[in-house]
């Protein structure tokens, strides 16, 4: 993508999805498959929740900004490689936005934002409720490896010259 460079909402948006998605994941994931105390997995539920919950709404905004200042600008000047990453972007938004949607739609009791905001359960129905659980591990799988790639893509920009997070900076 030859974007010369990104707005400071736009930046700050990324590194501030960026650390959520990561700290969610992986603290999901290490909960789900490590031995831990159960105190501690339920700490780190009770965290997920509620900063992914407030998450939602910036993500959304996230998503407008996407969309205001889309990868079609210019497109007759881009490369196949450069519509391949923007595909890949929007393919890395549109998990997300799966994992955040069954992540709500999983919820077996009211949504607790730390202690402050209680949102009643959503779906009543276990077995919807399981099926949503399902889709949400499961994009979340396909999450992990996107984003996995997409640093990768980043490590093998910046050992070959192209400066691609000089254009994630303030």
């Amino acid at each position: 993508m030859r974007r010369i460079g990104y707005s400071p909402g736009q930046v700050l948006l990324h590194w501030l999805s960026a650390g959520v998605i990561l700290w969610a994941l992986l603290s999901g994931f290490y909960v789900s498959v490590v031995d831990v105390l159960p105190q501690t997995k339920d700490w780190v539920g009770f965290v997920n929740v509620s900063v992914t919950a407030l998450f939602i709404p910036v993500f959304v905004v996230r998503i407008y900004l996407v969309v205001i200042h889309s990868c079609a600008d210019d497109a007759t000047n881009k490369t196949l490689m450069d519509h391949v990453a923007c595909l890949m972007h929007k393919f890395i938004y549109t998990v997300t936005s799966v994992v955040l949607v069954t992540g709500i739609l999983m919820m077996d009791r009211a949504i607790n934002i730390f202690d402050l905001i209680f949102i009643p359960q959503p779906l009543e129905d276990p077995t919807w409720i399981d099926r949503f659980f399902t889709v949400h591990i499961w994009s979340c799988v396909v999450l992990l490896i996107l984003v996995a790639l997409h640093i990768s893509a980043v490590i093998k920009h910046e050992m070959c010259g192209r400066r691609v997070l000089k254009r994630m900076t303030f």
